[in-house]
């Protein structure tokens, strides 16, 4: 948790989508001004492109200098891990990963989620080490990172400017992650389970297993699509307040949230942000 009381940052998954120009960004705004458009109206970014692929270290340096200080992006981990992998022998892929750039964004980067597919089944022995390889902090990250392979030969970055909490969020898209003994293990490392609204497509989870809270609100209706009614902003907004206080949590102690609005493909998501942004402020 943060070192203040628990703050609630409401933010876009990606921020590069043709069809929000001329609507959320303004017309005849360069492409290249869209990040820090988006940083001006909001406190946080999720950055997907790191899910497809390792990202250059001098994108994580732009974008850390394009937006405020007090900004935080959260890092998609890699498919490849996930995916591929199936969270199985990812010692190198955990080292390019973190050696990509992912450093670099200082004190703008906040939590590395994980994202499942669908058909992966909870394994308890499989997912406790795979959390207990994460780096809690950046400069067990850092040190992780030296581990990379040739691929970041000349392109790596290795370092990090100070030694801060690094916090790590697991959405799985299977009901066998709602178990006791899944709960269990995520809370034994401080890991935070996502709580994802999918228009019913994959589960709900709202067990508080970390020290972050972290929503992912990709539709309530249609996936990717729907755009959230004030009702529905209205009722999310409470369950932040009650994650903030900590009445919602089991230990009654209060957490940081992090909010994405996924629902990109007709525009309603960076206006859902800000509309759920006004709610808690």
């Amino acid at each position: 948790m943060s070192d203040s009381s628990p703050r609630a940052r409401i933010g876009i998954s990606g921020w590069r989508y043709a069809p929000w120009r001329k609507s959320f960004y303004p017309a005849g705004l360069p492409q290249r001004l869209e990040l820090e458009y988006a940083a001006s109206r909001l406190d946080t970014i999720e950055i997907n492109g790191t899910f497809y692929s390792l990202q250059h270290r001098d994108s994580f340096v732009r974008w850390r200098e394009t937006v405020p200080a007090d900004f935080r992006f959260s890092v998609k981990g890699p498919r490849y891990i996930t995916h591929m992998l199936g969270l199985r022998n990812a010692e190198t892929a955990l080292a390019n990963f973190f050696a990509s750039g992912v450093l670099a964004l200082g004190p703008t980067l906040g939590p590395v989620l994980w994202q499942l597919p669908a058909t992966r089944r909870f394994d308890a022995d499989l997912v406790d080490a795979f959390c207990a390889q994460l780096p809690r902090t950046t400069t067990a990250a850092a040190s992780i990172a030296t581990g990379h392979d040739e691929r970041l030969k000349d392109r790596d970055w290795v370092t990090t400017d100070a030694d801060r909490p690094l916090r790590h969020v697991l959405e799985p898209r299977h009901e066998s992650f709602g178990s006791p003994e899944c709960l269990d293990v995520l809370r034994r490392h401080g890991v935070g389970l996502v709580v994802a609204d999918s228009a019913g497509k994959w589960p709900q989870f709202r067990e508080v297993t970390g020290d972050v809270v972290y929503v992912r609100l990709h539709g309530s209706t249609e996936l990717y699509t729907s755009g959230y009614t004030e009702a529905e902003l209205d009722e999310w907004a409470e369950l932040c307040r009650g994650w903030l206080s900590g009445s919602s949590c089991p230990d009654v102690r209060g957490r940081d949230v992090y909010v994405y609005f996924d629902n990109d493909v007709k525009v309603h998501a960076p206006f859902n942000a800000i509309g759920l942004a006004e709610r808690l402020r």
